[in-house]
């Protein structure tokens, strides 16, 4: 059985194995164990604060192999993005340009740089071992931060954003970065990519303001723009199933695309429910289709199956219960894998 819970500090080893197999692309989580412990670091304080509202804490998640006793993947969440380290994207859109002399009406698409200072939160880090993509174990990877979420909801913005990784190739090469930010940074792709999680001033040193039109950028530069890479389409799928649509942004970078949700309507936050534990018994013949945590700071969740005896009582398995940390009368928070499935 796989578990989630908060990174820790012993998990430095294990997060600097992860890192080193995420590829090109995966900005927060460079394969640098200096910067991997800061991260470390930050995840536990935030989840030892008392918090009222978000103020940019990172919080990271362990996915851990039970048999193995090894963690297998890690995901993320940043409460809020904005004060002293803002969220810098391209808005794309389209700017009208007329002549009545050659009788002439375009649209012409732009890319129009935008600089959040205050929001909102940004769900990330996301990364599976290649052996462990079965079984739905990439679904609740992504899904058990939503679960935290809506446990917490005082904790995060009230919108939330997945920056996608954009299309790179396995050297590291971006078309659209060797069009555009190239010319301005003089360094190649990966060393501007990982710069970003040192200090992000650079951007604002030297990001071009002005906006770009793209019919002007190469045509391997244009037809990446709001682009996945091939290994995110899953997890991508993952999120528009939850109601993730495109925010018409893109990474400054790599021109990856950006979409985003209200934190309510996350299809997990919304059909979770909260339900007390009256009894532990076998169920072990019964499908593994939900997703439970124990709805505390010290946070564990799980894909198993539960008995919904009615809207707010509930039976758990002896091996869940035991993983978990919960006894009858405790309280869980649960929500099926997949959209329909929380019912009493």
């Amino acid at each position: 059985m796989v578990f989630i819970r908060p990174i820790r500090a012993t998990d430095l080893d294990a997060l600097f194995e992860l890192a080193g197999q995420t590829g090109y692309g995966m900005t927060t989580l460079p394969p640098d164990r200096v910067v991997l412990q800061r991260r470390i670091e930050e995840s536990e304080l935030a989840f030892s604060m008392k918090v009222e509202k978000p103020r940019g804490e990172t919080y990271l998640f362990m996915l851990e192999d039970t048999e193995l006793q090894r963690a297998v993947g890690v995901c993320g969440i940043v409460s809020k993005v904005g004060g002293f380290d803002p969220f810098y994207s391209y808005r794309l859109r389209a700017e009208r340009h007329c002549s009545s002399m050659l009788k002439l009406d375009k649209h012409i698409p732009i890319l129009e740089l935008v600089v959040n200072y205050d929001g909102p939160a940004i769900v990330g880090s996301l990364f599976l071992l290649p052996e462990f993509r079965k079984e739905g174990n990439g679904r609740f990877l992504s899904l058990a931060r939503f679960l935290f979420m809506a446990q917490c909801p005082r904790r995060f913005d009230s919108h939330v954003l997945a920056e996608m990784r954009g299309v790179i190739d396995p050297q590291g090469r971006s078309a659209f970065w060797d069009a555009v930010g190239r010319h301005f940074f003089d360094v190649d792709f990966p060393q501007a990519d990982y710069l970003t999680m040192a200090d992000k001033e650079f951007i604002a040193n030297l990001m071009p303001k002005y906006p770009l039109y793209i019919p002007l950028l190469p045509p391997a530069a244009q037809q990446v723009i709001g682009k996945v890479h091939p290994d995110t389409q899953p997890a991508l799928k993952i999120l528009t199933d939850e109601g993730f649509t495109f925010e018409k942004l893109v990474d400054i970078f790599e021109a990856g695309a950006v979409y985003g949700c209200d934190v309510k309507n996350i299809r997990a936050v919304r059909e979770s429910r909260e339900a007390v534990v009256t009894g532990i018994a076998s169920l072990q013949h019964a499908r593994a289709d939900y997703l439970i945590s124990n709805g505390r700071m010290a946070f564990r969740a799980c894909k198993a199956a539960i008995e919904i005896v009615n809207d707010k009582v509930v039976k758990l398995d002896p091996a869940v219960a035991k993983l978990l940390d919960i006894g009858p009368g405790d309280t869980v928070r649960y929500v099926s894998m997949r959209a329909g499935g929380t019912k009493a």
